[in-house]
């Protein structure tokens, strides 16, 4: 009996991250940029919640600090200085709207840019 329970609730656990995975507002290979830097990149992955260190989330200011319950992105992202890689909640992004080209060097190692300038992933990974 104990078994079927703890089956039950790994089932439950399960479904509830596919069913935030779904709620995801934005999908691998979209550009987006950040709502309050301005920085811009490619969503190369996604976290169904928070999964990060206690540190980096309080190193972001508390006024723009995400809440950990929703989907985290994470972004071959680029400023006019540098290239990296950022982990962004989804509230503090928005679909890029700009057109402007891309020059993070790891894009071609995870995307193809189709003819319509789309970036289609090469593998899907999501958690």
């Amino acid at each position: 009996m104990g078994s079927k329970k703890r089956n039950n609730e790994v089932l439950k656990a399960v479904m509830g991250t596919a069913d935030k995975i779904k709620s995801a507002k934005y999908n691998v290979g979209e550009v987006v940029r950040h709502r309050h830097y301005g920085f811009r990149g490619v969503v190369f992955d996604i976290d169904p919640t928070f999964d990060n260190t206690e540190e980096w989330l309080l190193a972001i200011p508390e006024e723009i600090r995400p809440d950990r319950e929703q989907p985290f992105y994470h972004l071959l992202a680029e400023n006019a200085d540098s290239e990296y890689i950022a982990y962004v909640s989804e509230q503090n992004l928005v679909i890029d709207q700009t057109g402007t080209p891309l020059r993070h060097p790891q894009i071609e190692e995870l995307f193809h840019q189709d003819e319509e300038g789309q970036f289609q992933p090469l593998f899907l990974q999501a958690h």
